[in-house]
């Protein structure tokens, strides 16, 4: 049961929010990242350390000359090792055990077993940082624009005008003004990509070199002929290896004793590691995509426009251009975020509402209100955007 309490305790990562209640700031490969993704490491992690699902991580056994309780802990804090020979061998005739043999031959060590749920946990903030970026370059903008139209549509005409109007000065007055903020957002996808690429060398450097093809020689191993197959993943994460442990005997001298070690722990590390294989290939490949999505919108203004086309399909090519001309990629992104937020058909009345406007001001240009000196400081670090936001959410108290 308290597995349990552990694991509802990290459903805060992946649980809905009503949109009324939380702006979207980001897209949904963006969530993946530091609500799936840093959900799935931290549950693995409260999974590895809840010891009474497997019983002891290690079990030692030994002639008797040293207790029980010493063995199992001196493996544990030490290594142990396997011998990688002797893994295609004839279980019960050849060897007692796959990768245990004569210990003149070559020896892999295995110490990873340790430092599983740290790593594990420190994955999971690793890919909770560039949404942690993201979330301070943003700073609530996004919150505090579509304040009162998130999520449900406004009974009252006269109001949901209102503040559709008082929403469209303030993109037109501080037009050409988001282009830091976009800059950031692409940052922070683009980090959120070498985040996950480099987490799977990160795996594998800290798996001896294994965690690379490790998903590919597992599904080989699916394919093969039974009776002449052998699992990978006893290569990886051997469930039986050997720890030898000296002590001084009665007359000085040094005295060897082996003993064979049962690491129940791999049973679990085993099923992790493959499901995190096959699943930061996935992500890597949808955020190398995202990043390729966001590089065209940036440096192909037709995208924007058939992005646009697709929410305006009662205005003309010409004034669809119109508008694309005169927002810049800052302005496009804060629109798409918008769009998020909002309902489609409040969304699709602003558009038009900008466009309108937009067209038929050809001189437009970003303007400070005159209530800037009244701007708190939090927001005065922004001379245009910031005061033009405090007049947003005064227009909705009045």
């Amino acid at each position: 049961m308290a597995v349990f309490g552990l694991v509802s305790a990290v459903a805060g990562f992946v649980k809905v929010r009503y949109l009324i209640d939380k702006a979207i700031i980001d897209n949904m490969i963006f969530r993946c990242h530091y609500r799936i993704t840093s959900a799935i490491l931290f549950v693995c992690c409260i999974i590895v350390t809840a010891n009474n699902l497997i019983g002891d991580p290690i079990s030692c056994i030994n002639d008797g000359a040293i207790p029980t309780h010493v063995i199992n802990t001196y493996c544990w804090i030490t290594y142990t090792f396997s011998i990688p020979g002797q893994h295609n061998r004839q279980l019960g005739t050849e060897v007692a055990h796959s990768g245990l043999g004569n210990d003149n031959a070559e020896k892999t060590f295995h110490s990873y077993y340790q430092w599983v749920p740290f790593m594990l946990f420190f994955q999971g903030i690793l890919f909770y940082i560039p949404h942690w970026f993201w979330k301070n370059i943003e700073d609530g903008k996004m919150r505090m624009i579509s304040d009162g139209m998130r999520g449900f549509l406004i009974s009252n005409i006269e109001e949901r005008i209102s503040r559709q109007r008082r929403l469209v000065q303030y993109i037109v007055d501080s037009l050409s003004t988001h282009n830091t903020y976009a800059t950031g957002y692409f940052l922070c996808e683009l980090l959120n990509f070498i985040n996950v690429v480099g987490n799977i060398f990160f795996v594998d450097k800290f798996l001896g070199g294994a965690f690379l093809t490790y998903g590919t020689d597992v599904v080989k191993f699916s394919n093969m002929n039974q009776e002449s197959r052998w699992d990978p993943m006893v290569e990886v994460f051997p469930r039986v290896t050997k720890c030898t442990f000296h002590k001084y005997g009665s007359s000085g001298s040094i005295q060897k004793h082996d003993a064979l070690c049962v690491l129940a722990l791999n049973i679990l590390n085993e099923k992790i590691y493959i499901f995190l294989w096959f699943w930061f290939i996935i992500l890597s490949v949808l955020s190398g995509m995202a990043i390729i999505y966001s590089a065209v919108i940036v440096m192909m203004p037709t995208t924007r426009e058939f992005i646009i086309r697709r929410r305006l399909r009662y205005k003309t090519s010409q004034e669809i251009d119109a508008l694309i001309r005169k927002i810049e990629v800052g302005d496009f992104l804060l629109l798409h975020l918008l769009g998020q937020n909002i309902n489609v058909a409040t969304f699709g009345d602003i558009l038009h509402i900008l466009c309108n406007q937009l067209v038929d001001s050809p001189d437009v240009t970003p303007s400070a209100p005159s209530t800037l000196e009244m701007a708190p400081p939090a927001l005065e670090m922004d001379p245009i955007s910031g005061p033009l936001l405090k007049n947003l959410q005064m227009g909705d108290k009045v």
